[in-house]
């Protein structure tokens, strides 16, 4: 029986799909359907708030945004002499294995107070996570009692049988004790205990999991020094404490630190910096070996028969959702663990643990910290989020290819468990289907197309539209070939949706990309749109059609992203480019109607026009004001242009950065007699909440000499 199986008495098991699940998924891709259309610079900053780090921060901040925040939360420190390696269970150990942990071993806070512990009652119960040393500081503090002969013990079949195996006055270690409330420690066993230790002059180390139900039974936390003490102590030996500075100021040693690793991986590293100190290897060899380091744990959690299949789900859950509320990834990983166990025992119904391993045994498996940061939410931040990180963030990259490069049966369930996730209401979801069909991409680009992105391309739903945009978008970033020719195909072709996709894409690529980006919008441009698109909209009447927003939304976000290039490319257009002069007026006219910033409370298009009249070259200010003049004297937007005007007048009651702006923008537009009596009207026109005519709007008429 697996370990799933037997979990079955805390789990819930996964529900049977019903007949009618296809007309559902039909019904609710309907629904989807008529959902209101999310604005493309809404949809931009979901994007940048939800994007893992490897994809957001590989540009600036000033061309994609910010993301992440403030990462609070407890700091781990880990230490060990040699890996937890396969060992005999029972039995001596080895006098050799004692004078090597000895040389390099150094105490810590939690080994002083064990130490004591074990002097005065000869038993102590050690309490440590799994790879943090525990079994070497059980045999360091055997040694410190002065102890010379130690032995390992067989886990007993039950507690009060562990006497009858210590008959001699050694020292005895007894690692991974199982303890649960169904197999609990009472304090008469250990009684029962101390007094055969006393009998046969003996001590006793016993490690246990944090988990370990040990209830009132007293027992020391294993809280090891640094890992730079622990690699120290490798070094120090051998090549004396002088040569220390030097070498911990490498950068690739430095880098070495920053990151969680195990007790033997230090040690491998300690051997390879040692062999740099004496000349042996450079500093680039020494720098791989960190990567190495991190390749082998995934391949050993993917391989072992430890950690079990619904921890592993969890482990592939956290490389997409890290740095993301730690109840996303574990909520989800649960479903990919059932499409898992489907493959690999399809004749067994799988079922979830529901309370199964906790939060601290999980992120402790992971190599992971759990931090409190603030939640981005439409609502605005939400404090107290608790979040998961690996500790080293070349862990979640690296997983995710593996499993798919590496582990090809298990890309069905992957693939339609990332498709599920596409469909989710939450955006930080959906953004992080995205993200990690990116890094699949960079792993296996024509796989990942077929399995997710042309999927959702070619789908009958806007929103999965969105989600194959975000994947290409990403996947450029992350510098997957290939990808700019897709772009360029899928927007220069006879299919709607991808086509959609493409100049989405396109817009959000604009503020690393622009000028290839704005020239392959514009050849997109002067190109008829599939037959399809022009026979959906043929009975629209004024309705703009769908690519023709597009097309807009992507020169919005061109414009509001990179500002002064494509301001001024768009100006050159727009007098001589027929088949573009329409997509920039809408696109104008969308970025206008944007009421706030990234950096301000103010709409975007008044604050910049502020800081470009302010300037001492004045140029931006004069493309703002030109495109103005064009929304105002075109049929199809002045009733719009002057309805954001109003918006802004009002706005300006309570804001005099606003009302400056204002009065600099009108001062350039009622240059003409027309817009001086469209301006001068709406000025008179527009009421405040009480019915009376706008303060801002009085004094803005008599800067004017509209009055």
């Amino acid at each position: 029986m697996s370990g799933e199986e037997a979990a079955a008495g805390t789990a819930k098991p996964a529900e049977e799909p019903a007949p009618d699940d296809e007309q559902k998924k039909q019904d609710e891709a309907d629904k989807e359907q008529e959902q209101p259309r999310q604005e493309a610079w809404a949809a931009r900053r979901d994007l940048i708030a939800h994007g893992p780090d490897f994809v957001s921060t590989l540009v600036s901040r000033d061309q994609f945004g910010q993301t992440g925040g403030t990462h609070n939360g407890d700091q781990h420190f880990y230490f060990g002499g040699r890996g937890e390696a396969p060992r005999p269970l029972s039995g001596p150990v080895p006098q050799s294995e004692i004078e090597e942990l000895t040389e390099v071993f150094r105490g810590c806070h939690s080994f002083d107070e064990a130490l004591k512990g074990l002097r005065d009652d000869r038993l102590v119960i050690l309490s440590g996570g799994r790879e943090t040393g525990r079994r070497t500081a059980a045999l360091m503090l055997l040694h410190g009692v002065g102890v010379d002969r130690m032995r390992s013990l067989d886990p007993p079949a039950s507690f009060s049988a562990l006497a009858d195996q210590m008959d001699a006055s050694v020292g005895y270690v007894l690692c991974d004790l199982a303890v649960s409330r169904k197999a609990p420690l009472r304090e008469a066993q250990l009684l029962a205990l101390r007094e055969r230790l006393e009998h046969t002059r003996a001590h006793l180390v016993i490690t246990v999991e944090p988990s370990a139900a040990l209830g009132d039974i007293a027992s020391v936390r294993w809280e090891p020094p640094s890992a730079e003490d622990m690699l120290r102590a490798h070094i120090t030996p051998r090549t004396g404490e002088s040569a220390w500075p030097d070498l911990a100021g490498l950068t690739p040693v430095k880098e070495f630190l920053t990151r969680y690793h195990r007790p033997d991986e230090i040690r491998e590293f300690a051997l390879r910096l040692l062999a740099h100190h004496r000349g042996e290897i450079d500093e680039s060899k020494l720098a791989a070996w960190g990567e190495t380091a991190v390749a082998a744990q995934v391949t050993r959690w993917l391989t072992g028969t430890k950690p079990d299949l619904h921890d592993k789900a969890f482990l592939v859950s956290l490389a997409v959702f890290d740095k993301a509320p730690y109840a996303v990834a574990a909520e989800l990983a649960d479903g990919l663990f059932v499409r898992l166990h489907k493959i690999q025992n399809p004749h067994v119904q799988p079922s979830v643990p529901v309370f199964g391993s906790s939060r601290e045994e999980r992120l402790r498996l992971a190599h992971a910290d759990g931090y409190l940061t603030a939640e981005i939410t439409e609502w605005g931040p939400l404090d107290g989020k608790f979040c998961a990180r690996f500790r080293d963030e070349r862990t979640a990259p690296m997983l995710l290819e593996e499993v798919w490069n590496l582990h090809p049966s298990a890309r069905p369930a992957v693939a339609e468990w990332i498709r599920k996730l596409a469909d989710d209401r939450r955006p930080l979801v959906r953004t992080r289907a995205a993200s990690a069909a990116a890094l699949l991409a960079r792993a296996d680009l024509s796989s990942t197309l077929a399995h997710l992105v042309e999927p959702w391309a070619d789908g009958r739903n806007p929103h999965s539209w969105l989600t194959a945009a975000n994947a290409l978008t990403l996947s450029q970033l992350l510098g997957v070939p290939t990808v700019s020719r897709i772009l360029h195909d899928w927007c220069t072709g006879d299919i709607q949706s991808r086509r959609w996709t493409a100049i989405r894409a396109y817009g959000l690529l604009g503020p690393v990309h622009h000028q290839e980006t704005l020239a392959a919008l514009v050849d997109a441009m002067h190109r008829p749109p599939p037959a399809e698109a022009e026979s959906s909209h043929e009975d629209g009447g004024s309705e703009v059609p769908e690519e023709a927003r597009q097309f807009a939304d992507a020169l919005e976000l061109l414009l509001l992203a990179v500002r002064e290039p494509v301001l001024a490319a768009l100006v050159e257009l727009l007098p001589v480019d027929r088949a573009v002069r329409p997509h920039v007026l809408l696109a104008f006219r969308q970025a206008c109607k944007q009421t706030k910033d990234d950096d301000t409370d103010r709409p975007p298009v008044l604050h910049w026009y502020a800081q470009a009249a302010a300037a001492e070259d004045t140029t931006a200010a004069e493309h703002l004001a030109f495109l103005w003049n064009a929304l105002l004297a075109d049929q199809a937007h002045n009733t719009h242009a002057l309805g954001i005007l109003r918006g802004w007048i009002r706005r300006a009651d309570d804001d005099p950065e606003a009302e400056s702006a204002l009065s600099s923008l009108l001062t350039a537009l009622v240059t003409t007699p027309t817009n001086r009596r469209r301006v001068g009207h709406l000025l008179d026109t527009v009421r405040d909440s009480k019915g009376s005519r706008s303060p801002a709007a009085v004094r803005l008429s008599k800067h004017l000499a509209l009055d």
